[in-house]
């Protein structure tokens, strides 16, 4: 988390250069007074966080020698929180355990020019890293991989959020949020104004990195902690207008005998009787959506042709109408394991022409 928050001070300030000159060319100027000061608003405007000098990533770079750099760092998180609500202990605050040479050189590297340059969604990029070179197996066991942007991508294309209530309910870093963000940007239109972001996820350091990134990207969202099996913390069963996620594959070990699951209103088509909660999953994005609604999510391979109970269940779902296209996508994508894959599309509107 440490690294994580330098890499989120890096980019907001590279969002913020950018804005910055955006803003700055369109400033009113009065003859006496001159140009008129910048304002948090003109970046919020701009989807951008404003920061504060002190939590400037130049202004971190350019200390004093013998300043206290892990002080400086903390109060330029603590800076950011409390301008940003939504922030409020997520950022990383613990900089002065590290030594002094260590923190000026991780300042240095991450201040490199081609960093001051990077755009897109490098804080993902930084996340997937860390996913793969520090091994996190512990996530990886639990069948839970970093979504590679090509895939977001595709998801976000082809069912184009640009409206409403989006909801992903395994969300992560909130990577399907920013790309719709873009999408949104793309089409001339500001998120803000388009859609309201809702996320879950089950573990608590991925709840800080959606979080954190959304914030860096200038995008509001409802971001919970909790378990989906057994937790619905948005209560959003028929209230959305998309939703996306790539949740994790072929999960065992959810506890069936819990009235969170028995009686789960999110299951319409019944509960698989494997230890497999790929269905589960797929029942849920279903259930979701409104009336007219649009799903786009990752699936294991596997539940495309899965027997038995998951048969049953697949057959149910197939003659709603809603199951609109299914793409399959080869090995390889993922950075952490080969192995294929499905994007699974819902239209629900189309579901209500079948049965017309």
């Amino acid at each position: 988390m440490p690294v994580l928050g330098l890499i989120f001070l890096r980019h907001a300030y590279n969002r913020f250069l950018k804005v910055k000159v955006e803003v700055e060319k369109d400033l009113p100027v009065h003859p006496q007074r001159g140009r008129r000061a910048l304002t948090k608003k003109d970046f919020e405007e701009k989807n951008s966080m404003f920061l504060p000098e002190k939590a400037q990533f130049d202004y971190l770079v350019s200390l004093p020698e013998g300043a206290s750099i892990g002080e400086a760092i903390d109060s330029a998180m603590k800076a950011i929180e409390e301008e940003y609500d939504n922030l409020t202990g997520v950022l990383p605050k613990n900089y002065t355990i590290f030594s002094q040479d260590l923190l000026h050189e991780l300042l240095r590297i991450f201040n490199k020019e081609v960093l001051q340059k990077a755009n897109g969604d490098l804080f993902g990029k930084i996340y997937e890293y860390f996913l793969n070179k520090f091994a996190m197996t512990g996530a990886q066991e639990g069948g839970e991989f970093f979504t590679p942007m090509s895939l977001v991508q595709t998801i976000v294309n082809i069912i184009e959020p640009n409206h409403g209530t989006v909801f992903d309910p395994a969300c992560g870093s909130a990577g399907m949020f920013v790309q719709t963000g873009y999408f949104i940007e793309d089409e001339g239109d500001k998120p803000a104004e388009k859609v309201t972001f809702y996320g879950q996820e089950k573990a608590e350091l991925n709840t800080k990195l959606a979080k954190m990134n959304l914030a860096v990207h200038g995008l509001e969202g409802k971001i919970q902690e909790g378990n989906t099996f057994y937790e619905d913390k948005h209560n959003l069963v028929g209230k959305c207008d998309f939703v996306m996620a790539n949740p994790p594959f072929n999960v065992d070990g959810v506890d069936k005998a819990k009235d969170a699951v028995k009686k789960d209103p999110r299951l319409p088509f019944g509960l698989p009787k494997n230890d497999n909660a790929n269905y589960l999953w797929i029942q849920y994005f279903y259930s979701y959506l409104k009336p007219t609604a649009r799903a786009g999510f990752v699936m294991a391979s596997s539940a495309s042709d899965a027997g038995h109970s998951e048969r049953e269940i697949r057959q149910k779902l197939v003659k709603t109408g809603a199951v609109d296209v299914m793409v399959a996508i080869g090995n390889n994508f993922f950075y952490t394991r080969s192995l294929p894959c499905t994007l699974w599309f819902f239209d629900r509107a189309k579901e209500r022409d079948e049965q017309k």
